[in-house]
């Protein structure tokens, strides 16, 4: 299965050369497309002379911080249109474990969707976090799992393995959401439209190097925008087990 692992970056300079060696040195056949939102630390050189050196490693410079949901949905079209069977998501950052790709990549034979779960049994979150951040993280998920009545554990993780078929079977056009409601928007989506969605466990580790870009602000606009989410597929819905032929109509 021939993957393309969209890896969206912004001051990851001293996290991409080491992340990117990881990820070849699995026994998978992959691509990486680095989306840089033109990262004031150099990421953006570092990835172009990351492809001189590497042929399997594309790079797309934006002209600034555009968001995650648009360097996600850049980077879902050009893999696919590059010919990729599954496409990954995951940070830079090194929270999300290379080598789990390979367990993701397995789990994928038999979903649409793979997501590596903190919330599931033998996943979990960094154990020096302060109780503070560990409620906030729980509770967010929650929060959003039980206003659209998801029944995954982890609706707003970021590491995913999508199948090609089910990426190009979503409107990918109707989705607006950014930062982590991006994750919670797709899962929905995916769930909405009947796709059969996997989880593994994984362990989320803070990061090593660079600077978090979560905060509090961005929750709390998480909180509501997850209200826009419920009432923007009220449509696929009340359609059920019909949603795709929705889509299709459309």
């Amino acid at each position: 299965m021939r993957i393309t692992v969209v890896i969206p970056t912004y001051n990851e300079a001293e996290n991409l050369p080491k992340l990117v060696s990881a990820l070849f040195i699995l026994p998978l056949d992959l691509r990486i497309l680095v989306v840089d939102d033109a990262s004031p630390d150099g990421t953006g050189a570092i990835a172009d002379e990351l492809a001189k050196q590497n042929p399997r490693v594309r790079v797309i410079h934006r002209a600034g911080k555009e968001g995650l949901r648009s360097a996600y949905l850049t980077g879902f079209r050009i893999a696919l249109d590059d010919g990729a069977e599954a496409v990954a998501q995951m940070d830079a950052d090194f929270s999300h474990d290379p080598v789990k790709l390979v367990e993701m990549a397995s789990r994928l034979e038999n979903c649409d969707l793979v997501i590596g779960s903190r919330y599931i049994q033998g996943g979990a979150v960094d154990e020096n976090w302060p109780l503070w951040r560990k409620s906030l993280s729980a509770f967010g998920n929650y929060y959003s799992r039980a206003i659209l009545r998801l029944p995954q554990s982890d609706v707003t993780a970021g590491f995913r393995l999508w199948r090609r078929e089910t990426l190009k079977g979503m409107p990918l056009q109707r989705v607006h959401s950014n930062g982590y409601v991006f994750q919670v928007e797709m899962t929905y989506l995916a769930h909405c439209l009947d796709y059969t969605i996997g989880e593994i466990p994984v362990y989320f580790p803070d990061r090593q190097k660079g600077k978090s870009k979560m905060s509090f602000a961005i929750q709390a606009e998480a909180a509501l925008r997850v209200w826009v989410v419920w009432w923007s597929y009220r449509d696929l819905r009340k359609a059920g087990k019909s949603a795709r032929n929705v889509i299709s109509q459309k």
